[in-house]
């Protein structure tokens, strides 16, 4: 699915990098042999998957900045030179969305015009980039709560600030891609896309307010779990099968920017959009005889109850697909963990899920 030899030496600025995400990411690059200069917060999480994988000695460089700060944005990407920029920094939280509206957006849409402002400054002073990546959400589209899966042509909007923030995010990337990217010398050489991804699921994810992390803590802690929305129904994926989604569409904007440059979406088989309740009596399960949950109370907040990726254009434009199903993903997530309970040396072992999972995708 992957050409490693397109990756090796390749120069990429990766924002948002100390997230669990973004460390995923890392763990994937440094293995395709690319060259990361990572830019972010601290990590946020205690435990972090960050610090507990020792992911800042895989990286070329990691700077510890904010994408709010336009200036130190702009410095920092110019000094980088990069081939390829992935923007992954977010406030990624609906529950956070409602308790700090202010900083979602000033992160999620503004942070995301001063990426793109570095990135227009370094078209016109240096070797411009050639691919682009705004990373985005599943979440960003004007949910009506229809069973089938919304496609990249659907409306944007965005009930909480979260979900809108993303959708504005969108638009600031369709808007510098027509208005800036797409006239002079820069045209032919900045492919631009946006990737929207399901909920994404994996070793080392600590954040709370999401199911999974949540589970595994009641679970390590011999606590029951709590479920708030046990009914609503979730795109549920692992999140190799995104970050390599991303990859591979940056690949496609690197050879071919202007056939590439849209949005992408990287979502589940059909059959793997399930129920809060499935996942937690499914990962329970696979936990032991001690794990167990209750349905109580209700989420303080709006949220979905349906919610669906359709990913035909990805399947059929990119040659993308999922190579893992939610049974497969589950057992990772209780794999790694079992294995972080163990203290087994756990850079060690996430690369040796990204190496079978890369295998089993080239078989």
């Amino acid at each position: 699915m992957l050409d490693k030899g397109f990756w090796k030496s390749k120069n990429v600025f990766l924002t948002g990098h100390t997230g669990f995400k973004g460390s995923w990411m890392c763990l994937v690059l440094h293995a395709l042999g690319a060259q990361i200069t990572g830019y972010s917060l601290a990590p946020q999480t205690k435990p972090s998957l960050f610090q507990h994988c020792g992911i800042e000695a895989l990286l070329h460089s990691h700077i510890c900045g904010d994408v709010r700060n336009k200036d130190d944005v702009t410095k920092v990407l110019l000094v980088a030179q990069p081939d390829i920029v992935i923007h992954m920094a977010a406030q990624p939280l609906v529950g956070m969305s409602y308790v700090d509206p202010l900083t979602t957006y000033e992160t999620n849409v503004m942070g995301t015009v001063h990426v793109f402002e570095a990135i227009r400054k370094a078209s016109l002073v240096q070797a411009p980039i050639k691919a682009v990546i705004n990373v985005t959400t599943d979440k960003c589209y004007e949910n009506k709560e229809w069973s089938w899966g919304y496609r990249e042509v659907d409306t944007l909007g965005g009930h909480d600030p979260y979900s809108n923030s993303k959708a504005c995010s969108e638009l600031v990337t369709a808007s510098y891609r027509q208005s800036f990217f797409r006239s002079g010398a820069a045209a032919h050489q900045i492919g631009i896309a946006t990737a929207r991804a399901g909920n994404v699921i994996g070793g080392g994810d600590w954040t709370e307010g999401r199911l999974i992390p949540d589970l595994l803590r009641s679970l390590l802690n011999g606590e029951k779990v709590v479920l708030r929305h046990p009914y609503a129904i979730r795109p549920w994926q692992h999140v190799l099968e995104s970050v390599c989604g991303y990859l591979l569409l940056a690949e496609k904007l690197w050879k071919d920017g202007q056939r590439y440059s849209s949005s992408w979406n990287f979502g589940p088989s059909p059959e793997d959009a399930k129920t809060v309740e499935w996942v937690t009596a499914r990962l329970c399960e696979k936990w032991g005889a001690e794990a167990s949950y209750q349905i109580t109370g209700s989420s303080p907040f709006h949220e979905a109850t349906y919610l669906k990726l359709d990913c035909s254009k990805a399947i059929t434009e990119l040659g993308w697909r999922p190579r893992w199903s939610l049974e497969q993903a589950l057992d990772a997530v209780v794999e790694w963990t079992r294995a972080y309970q163990q203290k087994k040396e756990m850079q060690h072992f996430c690369l040796e899920q990204i190496d079978h999972y890369l295998k089993e995708g080239a078989s």
